[in-house]
Formats: C-alpha cells, sequence, structure tokens
C-alpha cells in the first residue's frame, strides 16, 4: 500500500495539490491518501469533499507525513516537511530548480527522492504531466482579463448613434502557451491583436488564432527554436533589429501583454524604459515574467508602476489568482505523474528508472542532486 500526504501550501500559495477528483483517482490505484485540515481551502475543496472520495483527514502536517510514500506539493516543501518524512519518500511538486541552491542541496542531503515537475520534457507522452502549460494557459487569460480591467476603455470596437467607439490594440510578446491563452481571450473580447516570438513555429500559430504576426524573420529567426520546443537565445545584432522593430509597433498600442522566458535564465528584457515612454497616457503593460526579473525595464514584482501615465503590473502567481481551476489542472498533471510511479496490480511504487519522462523529471536521489542542470560545466 503507497501512502500519499498532501499539506498546506505557504500563505502566498492559494493553489492545492490534490483535488477531489484526483483522491478518487488515487484511492482506486490503492493508495492512502493523507491530507492536512483545511489545507485545500484557498482551491475551494473541503475536507468533506476530499472525506468523500476516500481522504483521510488528518489535524496537522506532521500526521500527514508520517510514514508517508509520496509527499505532492505546489511549491517547494519547507525543511520542516523534509524532515518528518521517512528517508527515501518521494516529493513531487514545483520545486524551482533553477533557484537557491543551497536550499536544494539541504533538501537533497535528507535522502529525499525529488522530481520537478518544472523539468518535464516537451514529449507527445508527457503532454497530460506539463504543469508549466497548464498553469500557463490560465495565466495567459488572466494577464488580459487583469489588463482590461486597467485599460479603463473598451476593448471591441462599438458603433453608436453618438460615434464609434475604435477597438484596443493589444501585443502579446511571447507566443508560447501563456501568449497564445492571451491572443484567444483579447480576441474574444474584440481587441485588435497583433504578437511576436521568436520561434519559427510561432508564426502560423499566431495567425491561426487571427492576430498579426511582428518579427524580424532572418537567417537567425529561421533557427531560433530547441529541439525541446523553447525559445534560444538571440544573438545582440538580432535582439538590435527586434528592439527597433518592436519600438515602432509598441508606441502605438494600447494594452501590452509579455510573457517571454527563458528555462534558467532571467527573463529576457523586451521592453525599454524608451518604449513605455513613447506609449500613449492610459495604456497598460502586464509582465508574466515579473517573477524572473520581468520582461519590462521598468517593472516591480507585485506592484503596478505609473510612469507617465502608462501602467506596468508586474503580475506574481497569476495563475494561483484563479485557484479553483489551476489547482484541479495541476492536480490532474500530477496524478499522470504519479501513474508511472504506482504499479496497478501490486498497487505498490514501481519505477522505471530509465523511463524518459522520470529521467528528465527527477532532481535529487541517494542524498545527492542528479539532474543534468547540476552537472560541472565543462572546461572550454
Amino acid at each position: 500500500m503507497v501512502t500519499i500526504a498532501v499539506t498546506a501550501e505557504h500563505s502566498e500559495e492559494p493553489r492545492f495539490a490534490a483535488s477531489p477528483e484526483t483522491v478518487k483517482k488515487l484511492v482506486a490505484l490503492g493508495a492512502t491518501v493523507r491530507i492536512e485540515a483545511g489545507a485545500g481551502g484557498r482551491s475551494r475543496f473541503s475536507d468533506a469533499q476530499f472525506a468523500a472520495q476516500g481522504a483521510q483527514i488528518v489535524p496537522t502536517a506532521a500526521e500527514a507525513l508520517a510514514g508517508a510514500d509520496i509527499l505532492l506539493k505546489v511549491r517547494r516543501p519547507d525543511a520542516a516537511e523534509i524532515a518528518a518524512l521517512k528517508s527515501g519518500a518521494m516529493v513531487v511538486g514545483m520545486v524551482d530548480p533553477y533557484g537557491d541552491r543551497a536550499a536544494l542541496e539541504a533538501m537533497a542531503t535528507t535522502n529525499a527522492t525529488v522530481f520537478s515537475m518544472e523539468l518535464m520534457p516537451r514529449i507527445t507522452r508527457a503532454q497530460s504531466m506539463d504543469v508549466l502549460s497548464s498553469q500557463a494557459n490560465l495565466a495567459g487569460y488572466k494577464a488580459v482579463v487583469d489588463a482590461a480591467a486597467l485599460f479603463e476603455q473598451a476593448m471591441p470596437m462599438m458603433m453608436t448613434a453618438a460615434g464609434t467607439v475604435p477597438a484596443a490594440k493589444c501585443f502579446i510578446m511571447g507566443a508560447g502557451v501563456a501568449g497564445l491563452q492571451a491572443i484567444a481571450t483579447a480576441r474574444r473580447l474584440g481587441a485588435q491583436v497583433s504578437a511576436n516570438d521568436v520561434r519559427p513555429a510561432a508564426k502560423e500559430q499566431v495567425a491561426s488564432l487571427g492576430a498579426k504576426f511582428i518579427a524580424v524573420e532572418d537567417d537567425e529567426f529561421k533557427q531560433a527554436q530547441t529541439a525541446t520546443g523553447y525559445a534560444k537565445p538571440m544573438s545582440d545584432a538580432y535582439k538590435a533589429k527586434q528592439d527597433e522593430l518592436t519600438a515602432a509597433h509598441i508606441k502605438n498600442q494600447d494594452i501590452v501583454i509579455t510573457t517571454a522566458l527563458i528555462p534558467g535564465r532571467p527573463a529576457p528584457r523586451l521592453v525599454t524604459r524608451a518604449m513605455v515612454e513613447s506609449m500613449k497616457p492610459g495604456a497598460v503593460i502586464v509582465d508574466l515574467a515579473a517573477e524572473r526579473g520581468g520582461n519590462c525595464e521598468l517593472t516591480k514584482p507585485g506592484e503596478i508602476v505609473d510612469h507617465n501615465g502608462v501602467r506596468v503590473y508586474g503580475l506574481l502567481n497569476v495563475a494561483g489568482m484563479i485557484p479553483v481551476n489551476a489547482s484541479s489542472l495541476y492536480a490532474k498533471n500530477l496524478y499522470a505523474f504519479l501513474e508511472l510511479l504506482i504499479d496497478k496490480k501490486e498497487k505498490q511504487i514501481k519505477i522505471n528508472w530509465d523511463d524518459e519522462i522520470i529521467k528528465g523529471t527527477l532532481l535529487a536521489k541517494d542524498g545527492a542532486l542528479v539532474h543534468a542542470i547540476y552537472a560541472p560545466a565543462k572546461a572550454a
């Protein structure tokens, strides 16, 4: 029998790592699921809902963790939670593999087996486990909704007896999962939408959603995508050309949503102070990369900066602002992953350590950080 613990997140994280739906499925796999009392409340999941699906509700995190084989989390567990786990217990969650190396090493030395869901391989078989995509999809939607609220003008064109209200111009920077959802949401609200990205594959996706694609399409642009589907860092020469094009375009925009992130690196700087100063008073910039330093030079994480009448919103944990949906999707991602760890017939943990998904997400094992991102840099 496998025992799974799910404990409360820290005060700034409203999402939860299980839902009544996934608890029911985990119990059907033969697992015992212990949930800290009240832990799912901020995602509107009650203890009664969890209990009705077979979960054991316990008063404290310590009781949930005692003897547990697997701990499910949204964010990296704290030191007290790790210490309460038995040696070799598994931790599955978004543990921020590129941040606070010392804390990660301390977690590894406890002998916990840690899987980082952010490192999920971009392969077809892993799509149902891709937490970055499920959360980014919601973030792209929420960014546009918040931008519309800040804009204080109508988004769609309106023709009235008193005259015509023009459609708002909305520019989406970065056409990954968040960007594409932002495009779709802005279009639904009636905006005139344009978008850019350094990946050639994005051009067709942007056009399919009815938006205009804005990019410098030279030879470097044609090779600007990694095998895993992420954007490559671009040369200074390309950045200069793209900045020039962006500057000419952005000055006429009412709303700008920036979404560009590169794993393991600070967010690329896409919008300069000068670009912001060229925009009309009343324009809005929503920066979805604020947690990684921001795509806009004027972004302050968690704040709204008013610069010459242009407001720059540095949103944090955007998916967490829609916790019911975010938790439901995230919990499904985790369940799909746990199906790889638990043998359905034997109802025991049985892991194929050679599986591409297991190897791709395994962060720590046997007291050490084992993922390739921690390998020493090779000498030139």
